[in-house]
């Protein structure tokens, strides 16, 4: 049977002790550095792959290898980061919320700094699998941690909510990181002989390790897992258990719907690098997309034919002039989709003390997000950039505060023994092992689509994903459960 939440209504919400507010800035430096490894890789890919495959990024051929590689390590770390994430769930049951935290931090962390000084694209690969894993494992160590060290209902959901806020100012600090690193890296020691941007942004990552490990001694475990522990009453966790009655339904839809708000983010909004190019224009106002093409081409020829240094050279500033400027739309149309999703977090951390039924809350951004995505996508989408940019902000806002929901949500539905492995099971096989897989679904149906640039055939096939995610996801929310309160002393 289904319960309804209780919402504490007491004055007590940042009333914490010293050790509290410790651990927020813990699972806050987690969460932001989370997203910030995550979106390093489209920052960082043109120039590493560049240097690592040894082509030319101005060349058709040579774009053409750095965006396969590129969609093979986003795939690979998604797929990694999920099947090492369901088992660090399990290991986060077993052995504890600190300790797993903490050595998750750890290897994302080390992981990252220890790329930047990859020499082979396969040696790249390895270690962004490596640091997914890391992301995917600390998600579900911290959120257990969080949600057992506050028993009141209302400040746990203010908790969980706010702190899950800093993923989306993770964004922000590695765009920032990555400008210091392009502008300023030739001040920093050099790396293999070179001041590689791209390899300090990587390094970067090495931040959230410093603070971790001074002050790791003065955080405490989960009372709730500890006690259990200690009189010798915690259960193992099991996967199968999982899909005992009693959590078979909770297991298969939070899997779905986490799922539907993993596919709405990579089969629609974060392909908007790969739409916005046919919207950016030249200085005579003409589609730099078609020039950019042309450029590539005839630069490739030049070069291929042996023609003046003059021709190669006036060539090659041409391409690298529409470069930047497609780079720096596709980095301030990034910066509006970060913006609103740190509103979006936020917001639904606001919400969640406020609104006692989880469906209703969900639904709040669900709804909106079913008319959004589709109608961003198919019409400024394909043809006007100020209006794409601002409604990717208003998609980022919906779709990304979906989940921060799950933070909330997950860890009330399963009781402390079995709480990491269900988390995990939603977050990884629903969520990062299929629900990733949207970028595939979009870039196939994309190749049927009808439009006369591959951007805009980009835009309906998003449309069409965002459109089929969020029918699946609210039909779905009518089966969601409400949380039932006792399973957090369970």
């Amino acid at each position: 049977m289904s319960h309804a939440p209780s919402v504490d209504t007491g004055e007590s919400l940042w009333k914490m002790t010293g050790a509290q507010w410790l651990i927020c800035a813990v699972a806050a430096l987690g969460f932001a550095f989370d997203i910030y490894e995550l979106l390093m890789m489209p920052l960082i890919a043109p120039a590493s792959l560049a240097y690592l495959l040894k082509v030319d990024p101005n060349t058709a051929s040579g774009a053409q290898a750095i965006l396969a590689w590129t969609q093979y390590i986003l795939l690979s770390s998604a797929v990694c980061g999920g099947i090492f994430g369901l088992l660090g769930g399990y290991l986060t049951d077993r052995f504890g919320r600190r300790k797993v935290l903490v050595w998750s931090i750890l290897l994302y962390a080390f992981s990252a700094g220890a790329a930047g000084f990859a020499e082979s694209p396969m040696v790249l690969l390895v270690l962004r699998c490596t640091t997914f894993i890391g992301v995917c494992v600390e998600f579900v160590a911290a959120v257990a941690w969080l949600s057992e060290l506050f028993p009141n209902p209302k400040q746990r959901e203010a908790v969980l909510g706010y702190t899950q806020a800093f993923s989306s100012v993770g964004g922000l600090m590695v765009t920032g990181a990555y400008y210091i690193c392009v502008h300023y890296g030739e001040y920093f020691p050099a790396i293999n002989g070179s001041h590689d941007a791209w390899r300090y942004t990587l390094i970067s990552g090495l931040l959230p390790a410093i603070p971790l490990i001074i002050i790791r001694p003065f955080m405490p475990e989960s009372p709730a897992w500890a006690e259990k522990k200690l009189k010798g009453t915690l259960r193992r966790p099991s996967f199968t258990e999982l899909f005992a009655p009693q959590f078979r339904q909770t297991t298969i839809v939070t899997a779905v719907l986490f799922a539907c708000s993993y596919g709405a983010a990579f089969g629609a909004i974060q392909l908007a690098p790969q739409v916005v190019p046919g919207l950016v224009r030249d200085a005579d106002g003409k589609p730099a997309l078609a020039a950019m093409g042309k450029l590539r081409t005839d630069y490739e020829n030049a070069v291929k034919e042996g023609a003046s240094p003059e021709t190669v050279a006036a060539l090659k500033a041409k391409v690298v002039e529409l470069n930047k400027l497609r780079g720096s739309v596709v980095s301030t149309t990034q910066t509006f989709q970060e913006l609103g999703g740190l509103l979006g977090r936020f917001v639904l951390a606001f919400l969640a003390v406020r609104i006692a039924s989880r469906r209703t809350l969900l639904r709040v951004f669900q709804i909106p997000a079913l008319f959004v995505i589709p109608l961003l996508f198919y019409f400024p989408g394909r043809s006007d950039l100020t209006m794409f940019q601002w409604g990717l902000g208003l998609a980022g806002f919906l779709v990304v505060a979906q989940f921060s929901f799950w933070g909330n949500y997950l860890p009330r539905m399963y009781p402390t023994h079995l709480r990491g492995t269900g988390e995990s099971f939603a977050a990884n096989v629903g969520g990062r092992m299929v629900g990733t897989m949207a970028i595939v679904l979009t870039t196939q149906l994309a190749s049927v689509m009808s439009d006369a640039t591959p951007p805009g055939r980009i835009a309906l096939a998003a449309a069409t994903v965002g459109l089929l995610v969020y029918v699946i996801a609210i039909v779905v929310t009518f089966w969601l459960p409400e949380p039932d309160e006792s399973l957090m002393h369970d």
